[in-house]
Parts: C-alpha cells; sequence; structure tokens
C-alpha cells in the first residue's frame, strides 16, 4: 500500500485529430469549465491526422485561464532539448506558470526516422532522455554562472546562453513503464506518467518500488515523485468490467487506486464531452472526498504540504484551483470553527423556514478532543468551503457573461451562430458541472454519513432528518438553475430570471451549509465518524 500524501489532480486526454480543429479546442476549454486542473494531448509529429501538439498547446493555452497543458507525452527525438525548454520557459511565462512538460524516450522508430530523427535502442533511448532532462534543467537555471555545457553522447550544448528561467518550477513527467526508465524517473523526474492500458495488474506497486529505491539511492524522496495515471473507461448503468460502469464505481477504482497505487493525477482520455462533464462534476469531488476522509482517519498519510518552490527547481505538483484554507487544528477544546451564516439574502424568495430548524444535543465543554478527532469536523468545513468557492465563480461567470468578456468561441466556432449564444453555452456547461458536484456531495452524506451519524447518537435523528429534507429542496433549486439556464439561451432578456435563480441557489446553499456545519462538526469529532 502507497500514499504518497499528493493532492490529488484530475485532466483530459484528448485526441489531436486534425479532422476538427475547433472540436479538439473545444473540449480542452470545456474541461477549464468542468472543473479539471489538466489538458493533456499526445504528441506524435510523424502523424499527419493529428495537429502539432506544440502549436495546439500554445493555442489551448490562450483560449483558457486556470487549466495547466501538458503534451503526453513529448516526443524528444523529434524536438531537441535546448529548444524545447526555451519553447517551455516562455508559454510558461506568457501563461502565468500553466505548463507541465511530459518526456518520452520515443517509440514508432520508422515513422521517427522517416521525419528525420535518429533511430535508437530502448538502452540509447532511456540515456539520451538523462542528458535532455540535464541540458533543460541547466536552460532553466538562468541564475547560474556560465553557459549550458552537456557533452552528451547524444545531445551536445557548448556554452549556450541561459533562460529564460520559466515562471513557475516547470515539473517533468516521463512515459515510463520499464526499470531503466523507472530508475531515470527515480533519479532525475517529478512525475511517473504511465497509461493503466499498458500495465498488467501488480505493474503500478512494481513500479512504485523501483522509483522509489532509485529516489532514495539518488538522495530524494519518493514524495518527490507525483504518481499520474492516464485511464480509460466507459459510464454506464450498469458495472461490466474496471472504469466501466456507473459513477459510484469509478470512484471506488479511483479511490483504490489513490489510497494503495499512490496514483496522484488521474487523466482521462476520452473525446465524449459527457465523459469529461461526469468525470469532473460526479467523480473527481468524490474521489477526494473519500481520499481526504481516510487520510484524515490516519489510513494514509498527510496531504502534501505546499511550500514555495524557486522557478529555477524542479517541481513535483501542478498546482490545484485555489480554494479557501483553513488552518489545521490541535488536540484539546473543540476549536473547528463552524462557518457563520451572515444573514444576508440575495433574493426575495424563501424556500423554508429557518426558525424551525431542529438543533442537537449542547457539546460538553469539559470535554477534550484529539487533533484526530478534530479533523473530522474539519474536513467538512473544508469540502463546503469548496462549494462555496466554486459558488462564487458561478457569479463572476454569469457578470462576465452579461458583460460579454467570454470568450468561448473555440468551443462553438463551427456552428455560426452569435458569440452571445456561444457564452451561454460556456456558462451552461459550468453550472451544469457544479450542479453534479453539490448532487454528489449530497449524495455521499445522505447514502453514508447521515445513517452512521443517527445510530452514533440518536439525538441527533431530528437534525438529520431536517438535512436530508433540505437535500431535497436544494435538488428543486438547482432544478430551477437549470430551466433558467435553458430559458436564457432562448430568451435575450432571460439574464435577469438566470441571476435570481442563481441567487436563490446561493441562499438557500449557504444558509444550508452554515446550519450543517453548526450542528455536525463537533458530533463528527464526539463520535468519531467522518
Amino acid at each position: 500500500m502507497s500514499d504518497y500524501g499528493h493532492d490529488l489532480l484530475f485532466g483530459s486526454f484528448t485526441t489531436p485529430g486534425t479532422d476538427d480543429p475547433d472540436r479538439t479546442v473545444g473540449l480542452a476549454i470545456l474541461a477549464e469549465q468542468a472543473g479539471l486542473d489538466l489538458v493533456t494531448f499526445q504528441d506524435h509529429p510523424y502523424q499527419p491526422r493529428f495537429l502539432d501538439t506544440w502549436t495546439l498547446l500554445s493555442f489551448v493555452a490562450a483560449r483558457t485561464s486556470r487549466v495547466h497543458v501538458s503534451a503526453n507525452v513529448t516526443n524528444l527525438p523529434l524536438r531537441p532539448p535546448a529548444v524545447l525548454a526555451r519553447s517551455i520557459a516562455s508559454l510558461d511565462l506568457l501563461t502565468g506558470g500553466r505548463v507541465a512538460l511530459g518526456l518520452g524516450a520515443g517509440a514508432f522508430w520508422d515513422a521517427i526516422e522517416a521525419m528525420g530523427g535518429r533511430r535508437l535502442t530502448p538502452g540509447e533511448g532511456v540515456r539520451a532522455l538523462e542528458e535532455a532532462i540535464e541540458v533543460i534543467r541547466q536552460m532553466w537555471d538562468a541564475e547560474a554562472r556560465g553557459g549550458v555545457r552537456v557533452d552528451g553522447e547524444f545531445h551536445r550544448v557548448v556554452g549556450a546562453k541561459r533562460g529564460p528561467a520559466p515562471a513557475h518550477a516547470v515539473p517533468i513527467w516521463l512515459g515510463a513503464y520499464k526499470p531503466r526508465m523507472l530508475q531515470l524517473t527515480g533519479r532525475r523526474a517529478d512525475g511517473w506518467l504511465p497509461s493503466l492500458g499498458y500495465l498488467q495488474p501488480g505493474d503500478l506497486a512494481k513500479g512504485n518500488a523501483i522509483i522509489d529505491e532509485a529516489a532514495r539511492e539518488a538522495g530524494r524522496s519518493p514524495r518527490d515523485v507525483r504518481r499520474l495515471l492516464n485511464i480509460s473507461g466507459t459510464f454506464s448503468t450498469v458495472g461490466r468490467g474496471p472504469l466501466d460502469g456507473p459513477a459510484e464505481q469509478w470512484v471506488r477504482e479511483l479511490t483504490e487506486l489513490a489510497l494503495g497505487d499512490g496514483v496522484g493525477t488521474f487523466v482521462l482520455a476520452s473525446d465524449d464531452p459527457d465523459a469529461l462533464r461526469r468525470f469532473a462534476g460526479e467523480v473527481a469531488p468524490a474521489v477526494r472526498e473519500l481520499v481526504a476522509a481516510e487520510r484524515d482517519r490516519g489510513g494514509a498519510l498527510a496531504r502534501t504540504p505546499a511550500e514555495p518552490v524557486a522557478a529555477t527547481q524542479p517541481a513535483a505538483v501542478v498546482a490545484p484551483p485555489a480554494r479557501p484554507a483553513r488552518a489545521r487544528v490541535t488536540a484539546g477544546a473543540f476549536a473547528v470553527v463552524p462557518t457563520p451564516d451572515d444573514g444576508r439574502r440575495l433574493s426575495d424568495r424563501q424556500v423554508w423556514d429557518e426558525s424551525a430548524r431542529p438543533t442537537g444535543p449542547a457539546p460538553d465543554p469539559t470535554r477534550t478532543y484529539t487533533a484526530h478527532e478534530q479533523a473530522n469536523g474539519q474536513h467538512l468545513v473544508q469540502v463546503h468551503d469548496g462549494l462555496r468557492g466554486e459558488l462564487a465563480q458561478i457569479h463572476d461567470l454569469i457578470e462576465q457573461v452579461a458583460a460579454g468578456e467570454i470568450d468561448a468561441c473555440a468551443a462553438r466556432s463551427h456552428i455560426n451562430t452569435m458569440t452571445m449564444r456561444q457564452n451561454r453555452w460556456t456558462l451552461g456547461a459550468y453550472c451544469e458541472s457544479y450542479c453534479r458536484i453539490v448532487t454528489t456531495h449530497h449524495t455521499i452524506e445522505d447514502q453514508a454519513l447521515f445513517p452512521r451519524l443517527r445510530q452514533a447518537d440518536p439525538r441527533l435523528r431530528p437534525v438529520i432528518d431536517r438535512l436530508e429534507q433540505e437535500h431535497h429542496v436544494i435538488h428543486d433549486v438547482l432544478e430551477g438553475v437549470d430551466q433558467a439556464l435553458v430559458a436564457y439561451v432562448g430568451a435575450p432578456d432571460g439574464l435577469a430570471a438566470l441571476r435570481a435563480a442563481v441567487n436563490l441557489l446561493t441562499d438557500t446553499l449557504l444558509s444550508h451549509l452554515s446550519y450543517e456545519e453548526r450542528e455536525l462538526v463537533e458530533p463528527l469529532a464526539r463520535l468519531g465518524v467522518s
């Protein structure tokens, strides 16, 4: 069992087809709007049916604002490392630090040779890759004295000027399967990026062991190497095999891979927009929640601490979207602070009587709590903070749509319609994703958390009953947002109704989250339920 404690990230792996370039770019924009952290494309420069990956990454980076981009993985034999280093650093500077570098030793050697590349044996490919990493790291080390000098067997740089330094510590991820590549990953790389379809049962554990040993021998920690995984599958109503079934099955299987095999980044290979939305909206938040709960129980390592890293040093992770942060609590008196309801309301409508909400038993003021016990309640607040942050983004998107600032041209430029209609579609995709996140969170509570609390302390039953009733009301409010979105797409004067629907969602959801925290953070600690 391995858990390296990395923050979980989720990404897309899209086919860079030339048959419909607008759709390819549109899927990348959808990935960002749905909430994914990473967009990747395969790199096969000898394939005329594919867009050039470097050009595509640059175009997608210009059309997005948050999501990170990477080749999955860069074909090194056809991309000289010194030039590649400057290209990556330049794009990283232009995007404010949103680029990662996936690297591969090379494959399909006939095609590589046909394009002018040098055919290498497997052993030569590994040595060439290690030399390339040295070239790239020296090029990025702009503050070091002297020029870049690597007199290698395959790559020779004799005094090239250093720089530019990228905007952030660009991580280098290696697509590796064989022992020598895995050892190189442990020695020099920031991440291991295999594809699940190419692995046999037990290969992840074996690969981790090789990487860990190589990292230690090089004076590094195994946690310095992020474990990424390309996955593919099918969403269906009935389970038919691994990653072929309902979202709940995906959640279980990815949670096991995260906690058992240390996978910190899951990248879905799919060109299906609905699959990307479900992966981002249903699977990703639930996996994050379950892994965090297990870590809080002490069943796995704590999350990798976020430490500032100099831009010239290798980074282990791509930073996830910013979320509200709260300090960890320690043993002693109960110190988890529920988020208060400030009483502000944006809507004239009220969907329930807040004064009729029941309360649970008063806490014992003399009781003390361990840090582990308090982590249960703290985790609930952190999950709610994520929902609050997403809700704020919906309001921001609406204002951008109203101001005509959102550019979703790449997403639907193949449809010759007005820009405003394209912007409405972008907003609709985001709101749909958010509704899925809220529904998934409530489903986990209704089916797992609440029954355990009822059983552990019967005095909480009135509170639990009320919270479940409010979940149903919130579902209806979410349906109202969806209906307002549909009406807005078809009516030029529908923005006011859409704002009203989102304002009502804001009032009900924020009120509900505050009530739930007020009543449950202490029982979660006292009863040991998470």
